[in-house]
């Protein structure tokens, strides 16, 4: 009675998610209702079960996931606090006065918001607020500008620092140690979420190239379609061109520039890079801010917590900028010398560097209280924690929940299964790879890639990689193919996200018919990885 069992408890898990059930609940519920009628029916050992507390203590006690709410705190302080509106303001000036200039610029806006906050949902929601209305207005075909937006917000699945990346790092990670110790190989190799974000690093700028160059065909060939703004209106915006590029682009590149650099250059690990971030994220925020509050006092500024941050304000911009420039020191310190203090020998250099190191701790301090108090007084650090709780809480429930489903599902033998599936199939290690990106293609039409990653990955990852795949081209390839879901119709989350919020005259027909040549793309970019997987796997060995 068992055969068979496995996925039929897959398909009632996918039948449930499209009746609307709750993800997290939906995966652990099923599984134990799995479970117990296996145990009844005696074709189930439930000591599969037991194993549970010991994968939700691992989870909870995971260094590396620590990285999520964080890098999710750095995306949405960096949304509240207008650094998409700015950076779409400085680029269409830049590139208005071009046909296509506009698209251009929602591309380019996209992949350094993609860099900055990692969220698909946040990116796509405020660029369709802030940019679709401005390309309507300017001529531009629907379908084109709906479809620019779409693709634009994705970035945030494939380009680093992407939470993507950081839950499909961890679960790779484990797969790669599972398949090396069932080919018998006890001192296991490791990949590592630095090594993800290396190599996604060429390929989200590859796709951005692809956007690019799509646009331009089609300003030429279709110059009706994307105008350039007139001449004349273009002269008046260019007053002051250079300030408003250099005041927008610098502070995001700069944390960009950090993050991303302090994990490629081995200084810090994703980790502790999103603490950069999330720092860097307060200290920005705080910056813009600090001009729009009122004088008039309000609930937050009442608060115990903003009465406490007050004694660290300061009149105008200096502690955040201080603290910016001391967050900077603080990155090359670290890279150029030894900071433990944990030692028994230490030289007078690397004291004296120790020692430089609490004094800018203490400036990162001060300008981060300032922040914090400013970002307080406008009701933006209760927006962002209330973000970060709910999108970070869903994320670890939906995680625990997969970790009783994969439990059960091992159980039942599904991996076995799976195992026997993809290692029959024609072609071998090529067949089974391609089997495997079309279930998670269209898997991606009606699950979230959180499930996918926890759910599909675990069990398929391991089999792929003990036929001899690299795990960092692997793992871009799931992110590439993931991202293509969210914006293939009609179920592409990305499209629902933009449809939310898209003005009335943008018909669902528009932005389905934007979004084509975007996942044609995408499926080209997928191709040229699977021609020439160095394109993934250079930099990581460079680098590492």
């Amino acid at each position: 009675m068992a055969a068979g069992i496995d996925l039929l408890m897959f398909a009632v898990v996918c039948v449930c998610l499209l009746a609307g059930f709750p993800v997290a609940f939906t995966l652990a519920g099923v599984a134990l209702w799995f479970a117990l009628m296996g145990v009844a029916f005696g074709f189930f050992d439930f000591s599969f079960v037991g194993a549970l507390p010991q994968r939700i203590f691992g989870t909870m006690t995971n260094t590396t996931l620590i990285a999520v709410p964080l890098f999710v705190f750095m995306g949405v302080m960096l949304e509240r606090s207008k650094v998409a509106e700015e950076l779409l303001t400085a680029m269409g000036r830049l590139f208005g006065t071009l046909r296509g200039g506009l698209g251009i610029s929602v591309t380019i806006v996209g992949a350094l918001l993609a860099a900055s906050t990692g969220i698909v949902g946040a990116t796509v929601v405020t660029m369709g607020l802030l940019s679709l209305p401005t390309m309507l207005r300017r001529g531009y075909d629907p379908a084109l500008a709906a479809g620019t937006v779409s693709a634009a917000g994705t970035l945030g699945q494939i380009i680093p620092p992407s939470i993507v990346l950081v839950l499909l790092g961890d679960v790779i990670a484990n797969s790669y140690q599972t398949a090396q110790l069932a080919t018998g190989v006890f001192a296991p190799k490791t990949v590592s979420v630095g090594d993800l974000f290396a190599g996604a690093l060429l390929p989200g700028l590859m796709l951005v190239a692809l956007y690019i160059l799509y646009q331009v065909v089609t300003a030429i060939l279709y110059p009706d379609k994307s105008p350039a703004i007139p001449a004349d209106e273009a002269a008046g915006r260019q007053k002051d061109l250079f300030k408003s590029i250099f005041t927008a682009l610098i502070p995001p590149l700069t944390l960009i520039v950090a993050v991303l650099g302090s994990i490629l250059g081995g200084v810090a690990t994703p980790t502790e890079a999103a603490a950069i971030g999330a720092i860097g994220a307060i200290l920005l925020a705080g910056y813009r801010t600090g001009k729009q509050i009122d004088p008039e006092p309000n609930g937050h500024r009442r608060s115990l917590l903003y009465q406490t941050l007050r004694v660290f304000d300061f009149p105008g911009s200096l502690p955040i900028v201080a603290a910016a420039l001391a967050l900077g020191f603080m990155v090359i310190l670290t890279a150029t010398f030894d900071l433990r203090i944990a030692r028994n020998t230490i030289s007078v250099t690397e004291q004296s560097a120790i020692y430089v190191a609490y004094g800018l701790s203490l400036l990162l301090a001060w300008g981060t209280l300032v922040s914090l108090k400013r970002v307080l007084a406008t009701g933006v650090l209760k927006e962002v924690m209330t973000s970060t709780t709910q999108i970070s809480s869903m994320v670890f429930a939906i995680l625990i929940g997969a970790a009783l489903f994969s439990l059960v599902f091992r159980g039942l033998g599904g991996d076995e299964t799976i195992r026997g599936i993809l290692m029959d199939m024609p072609g071998g290690a090529t067949g089974a790879m391609l089997v495997v990106m079309l279930v998670m293609f269209f898997l991606g039409f009606f699950l979230d890639f959180i499930e996918i990653i926890f759910v599909v990955v675990p069990i398929v990852g391991p089999i792929l990689l003990m036929m001899g795949i690299d795990p960092v081209w692997l793992g871009v390839m799931m992110a590439i193919n993931l991202q293509t879901s969210f914006l293939t119709p009609p179920f592409g989350f990305a499209l629902f996200y933009l449809r939310g919020v898209a003005p009335s005259e943008i018909k669902t027909s528009h932005i389905y018919k934007g979004a084509i040549p975007f996942v044609l793309i995408q499926i080209f970019a997928l191709a040229i990885l699977t021609l020439f997987p160095q394109i993934a796997t250079w930099l990581p060995s460079v680098i590492y």
